[in-house]
């Protein structure tokens, strides 16, 4: 980490305050209103939140792109309007008598490649209005199933609460664009108990962790900035160029592809983050048409 401006910083989100929030209190700390962030976080979430800074915004759409993990309390037995414990009560069954069994299943079928319908609360754009502006005007827009894919969902803990409530603790690795609220929900639904998040806590972004996020108390008594070369590096595949072709790269040039057939092949979701001879960050990658070409060029030799 360094205070130099270009670059990312790792977020420890607190609850309570929006993603926008965040990405003020950066823009002061760091002196510049050239900041956003990678991937929304709601107000009761807490965890990672990757913030750009300066050139770093140029990762930013590329990053929003990359696998996540949280760690979730699902409340079995009630269901709310937004999914999650913010909104209001609309139902639910107790869930006192729940075999493990029963859950185990139901877990297993929201696993893998599924169709996801957004919450009614999210941000999604329906007619170029956010579905949450829709719903709390009464008009709930008809959102529809999106394909999403969930690689890991293990239930860590289970918890009888009061009044046939069950809490289930679970860890959720997915796709970019899974609501974890839509799967607390889908659980509840098809258990047919109801169910909503009470707790979420993102703990990784891609490359990035918990164990490289800084609360926002820490960056207000030292500002450190993870910077651009490093942050890509830890984000995307790497691919090293020679002086020739770091010129090239860095006027919109094209290159030939990378000749190792067994690497990931880049991808505008996946691309490659390539270096000049002296380490700096030159450009992300995507490879079309048998060709190595800039997604977006930062600079070079």
């Amino acid at each position: 980490m360094t205070s130099g401006k270009d670059g990312l910083v790792i977020v420890d989100k607190p609850g309570g305050m929006t993603s926008h929030d965040v990405v003020a209190r950066i823009r002061r700390l760091a002196g510049t209103k050239r900041v956003g962030h990678a991937g929304t976080l709601d107000p009761m979430a807490t965890g990672v939140l990757v913030v750009g800074v300066e050139k770093a915004t140029r990762l930013l759409g590329y990053l929003a792109l990359t696998e996540k993990q949280y760690d979730a309390t699902i409340r079995l037995g009630q269901s709310t309007s937004t999914d999650d414990a913010e909104g209001e009560l609309t139902g639910g069954a107790s869930a006192a008598d729940l075999m493990p069994q029963a859950l185990a299943v139901a877990v297993q079928g929201l696993t893998g490649e599924i169709e996801q319908v957004p919450p009614a609360v999210s941000a999604i754009k329906v007619d170029g209005q956010r579905a949450y502006k829709l719903t709390r005007a009464g008009a709930a827009p008809d959102l529809k199933p999106r394909p999403v894919t969930v690689h890991e969902f293990t239930v860590t803990a289970i918890r009888p609460a009061e009044g046939g409530l069950l809490d289930v603790d679970a860890t959720v690795r997915c796709s970019s664009g899974t609501y974890i609220r839509a799967l607390a929900r889908d659980l509840g639904n098809n258990l047919g108990t109801g169910g909503h998040l009470t707790r979420l806590r993102r703990t990784r972004v891609g490359g990035y962790g918990l164990e490289g996020a800084r609360t926002l108390e820490h960056l207000a008594e030292r500002f450190e900035v993870l910077p651009l070369a490093q942050a890509a590096s830890a984000a995307f595949p790497r691919r090293d160029l020679s002086a020739d072709e770091a010129r090239r790269l860095a006027h919109g040039g094209r290159l030939a592809p990378e000749g190792h057939p067994e690497r990931h092949r880049a991808t505008r979701e996946h691309p490659t983050a390539a270096y000049a001879p002296d380490g700096s960050l030159v450009a992300l990658l995507t490879e079309q048409d048998g060709q190595a070409r800039p997604l977006v060029v930062f600079g070079g030799s």
